[in-house]
């Protein structure tokens, strides 16, 4: 058998608990989505200002997940390949080349996520 006993307030432990219920302490991370858009958009090759221009992100929220998805509408000649995919893992030419990855993507999130990991530690722990 299991006995637990409670003294003094348990309103802090409510108020998470309706906060997590209502999904509110994931709303600290809306924030984000133009950040990153930015953030991506500067670190972009400056020779590829079309897939500069193209980031865009949302907003997902189902049951069990609650996140920010970062997108690039920039697609190649053939509109089958995102540019910026391209870019960050490097890619064959036509003419038998090789084009060198530059990992721009990740040093440019970064920050963003080492800052979304401290907020929503605040939004838990408060």
């Amino acid at each position: 058998m299991i006995k637990i006993e409670i003294k003094g307030s348990t309103r802090s432990t409510e108020d998470f608990l309706n906060r997590m219920k209502n999904r509110q302490q994931f709303k600290v991370l809306e924030k984000y989505g133009p950040m990153g858009v930015t953030a991506l958009a500067h670190a972009t090759p400056k020779d590829h200002a079309d897939t500069a221009n193209a980031w865009y992100y949302e907003i997902v929220s189902k049951p069990g997940y609650f996140g920010i998805h970062w997108y690039n509408s920039h697609r190649d000649d053939d509109g089958r390949a995102p540019v910026a995919v391209l870019l960050q893992y490097g890619h064959a030419t036509r003419q038998g080349g090789y084009v060198q990855a530059q990992d721009y993507i990740n040093p440019a999130l970064k920050p963003i996520f080492d800052q979304i990991a401290a907020d929503m530690w605040k939004e838990v722990t408060r």
